[in-house]
């Protein structure tokens, strides 16, 4: 974001201007520029509240109604931490007795809301002069939290009295005016690198670096304990936990977390930490119910830890999907007594036929049981769904579910119904 914009956007008419706009519309936003100008905004200004407008409705899958306060970049918010994550970050630094904490890439501020929100001291610096701006407007009424603009890798954490440290190092490319975004996938390649960042837990022993989910296996740090994190089946990070922040000791884990309102609207966060060695899990036939293991899970390579907690064994040694000859206890991802429940580490499905894949022969089974929607799941195997749906050409009234996946190294078509359904 331009400086000179984002000076008039926290003039007191710029804010009142943004905080007057209707919830946003994607079908009104020309509209509603073209109306802001007719008024007599400036063009600039009048663009910017209405992506503002744009970037809030969307931050609010992330921030909930703090959104609503606060200002972001499209990047910014892109890498953004959701606030229930930072908040389980921010319990790590409390819980290793971390007092002042230096977030060394603080983007818009989104981690140090969290640390700040919880009581810590925080130095927050960002290289980009208008997303430090940014930060320092969200983090306004958090007097423990001071931002910076320039380079946290140069704070003299002695002097500082810095105690713990935090990294989320940039990830993606700029994309430039009207441009987009590529993300990065090579940690060497990260602003700062990983090694820059690695190498001050000499200096602070307790150092946490938000990754992304997609990191190598090969490479990672001995002395870590690398955690990916999902949240209602999206993976959205994976961190590094070095020292007391780290009290399990390094290796990798997999935390699951669902969300859900119950029926007097309270919000609950049911959350699951999955570790230990992956041991070669057994490999057998289909059975009677089928588990497709949280994403979390799956990256973190514990797949063998979820088949042992299940009960059953490997469609594949190559495929993240466990079969068993009876229904595994799982948790319910609503459970009636939310307090004390643990989030499900694996999706769960009843099998109901089992056949090897051929278009012809899929068509002719879907048809013949009047099925006209199908909900196509794959796991090692090149098979576009949407062009697959397109070929099947489906017409009935009734609804399936398959999953296209290797049995045994062959092509098999599963014919599954989540359980639960009726």
């Amino acid at each position: 974001m331009d400086a000179a914009i984002l000076s008039k956007l926290l003039t007191p008419e710029g804010w009142t201007l943004l905080g007057s706009l209707p919830p946003y519309d994607e079908r009104q936003a020309m509209k509603t520029v073209t109306s802001l100008r007719d008024r007599g905004v400036a063009p600039d200004l009048a663009a910017a509240v209405v992506t503002q407008s744009r970037l809030r409705a969307r931050a609010r899958a992330k921030f909930g109604d703090f959104a609503d306060g606060m200002l972001f970049t499209a990047d910014g918010l892109e890498q953004a931490t959701r606030l229930l994550v930072a908040a389980l970050h921010a319990r790590r630094y409390l819980s290793a007795g971390v007092t002042a904490l230096a977030d060394l890439t603080c983007g818009i501020g989104a981690d140090s809301l969290a640390f700040a929100g919880t009581g810590l001291r925080v130095v927050a610096t960002d290289l980009d002069e208008a997303t430090a701006a940014i930060a320092s407007w969200n983090l306004r009424h958090f007097p423990e939290a001071e931002v910076r603009h320039g380079d946290g890798l140069a704070l003299d954490l002695r002097a500082e009295r810095i105690d713990g440290l935090y990294a989320d190092p940039a990830r993606r490319t700029g994309g430039g005016a009207g441009g987009r975004s590529r993300r990065i996938v090579d940690p060497r390649a990260y602003a700062p690198p990983l090694d820059a960042v690695w190498a001050l837990r000499e200096t602070v022993p307790a150092v946490g670096i938000k990754v992304g989910p997609g990191i190598a296996h090969e490479g990672l740090p001995d002395d870590a304990e690398t955690q990916w994190v999902s949240v209602d089946g999206d993976v959205v990070e994976a961190g590094l936990w070095f020292g007391p922040l780290a009290p399990e000791g390094p290796g990798r884990s997999a935390l699951v977390l669902r969300t859900f309102t119950d029926e007097d609207g309270k919000e609950h966060t049911l959350s699951r930490t999955v570790r230990g060695d992956d041991d070669a899990p057994e490999v057998g036939a289909v059975g009677q119910y089928l588990y497709e293991p949280d994403g979390a899970v799956i990256r973190a390579g514990l797949v063998g830890q979820a088949a042992a907690e299940l009960g059953g064994r490997l469609v594949d040694p190559t495929i993240a999907y466990v079969t068993t000859d009876s229904p595994a206890d799982l948790p319910s991802a609503r459970p009636a007594e939310p307090a004390g429940a643990q989030a499900p580490i694996a999706t769960g499905y009843r099998v109901l036929d089992t056949m090897p894949f051929g278009l012809k022969r899929l068509k002719a089974y879907l048809r013949e049981r009047g099925v006209g929607r199908v909900t196509i799941k794959k796991r090692g195997t090149a098979v576009v769904p949407e062009q697959l749906r397109k070929q099947l050409v489906l017409t009935g009234t009734e609804e399936a579910t398959i999953v296209l996946t290797r049995v045994a190294g062959n092509q098999q078509v599963l014919v599954v119904e989540p359980l639960g359904a009726a």
